[in-house]
């Protein structure tokens, strides 16, 4: 019986380079899925407007969040902060902005540590609550710089 040398090898490496195109292929699909699927999940801070017209947005979760904040700050008049005082950020926080009249302007839970709005310049009456402990704040807002107040709680 003669043995045939090449074509056992030739057959392998055919094989085997038909699977690498085609992992290499199924990859270049699944990929901008994955990266898309990741995305749409990430903390992407959508901007949303109560009944009476104020704009709001929160979060701050990671630095994608953080850098979306920041590139929208510009469109916003009012950043509140809420932190523990031992410097580490939190999160749903319970916001309530009434105006110097007492009517209820924003009441809405902060998705992360930020929350941006736009208010009409006047005094507002901010309340925060974390885990049942309330910290109130008097603000004056003016119309087109962004003022920043940090809210701090000793412990959770």
């Amino acid at each position: 019986m003669k043995r045939i040398t090449g074509t056992i090898g030739k057959s392998l490496a055919h094989g085997l380079a038909a699977i690498l195109l085609g992992s290499a292929f199924l990859a270049s699909a699944l990929v901008p899925a994955l990266i898309s699927s990741a995305s749409a999940n990430s903390d992407d801070a959508v901007v949303q407007k109560t009944p009476g017209g104020v704009s709001y947005v929160s979060g701050g979760v990671g630095t994608d969040s953080i850098d979306r904040l920041n590139s929208l700050a510009r469109d916003f008049n009012l950043k509140l902060v809420f932190a523990l005082t031992s410097g580490s950020y939190v999160s749903d926080v319970r916001v309530a902005i009434a105006d110097a009249k007492g009517k209820m302007i924003l009441d809405t839970t902060s998705d992360g540590p930020w929350l941006l709005t736009r208010l009409p310049a006047g005094n507002y009456q901010v309340v925060a609550t974390l885990s049942g402990n309330t910290v109130k704040r008097q603000v004056a807002v003016g119309a087109g710089k962004l003022r920043t107040v940090d809210f701090r709680w000793v412990t959770e």
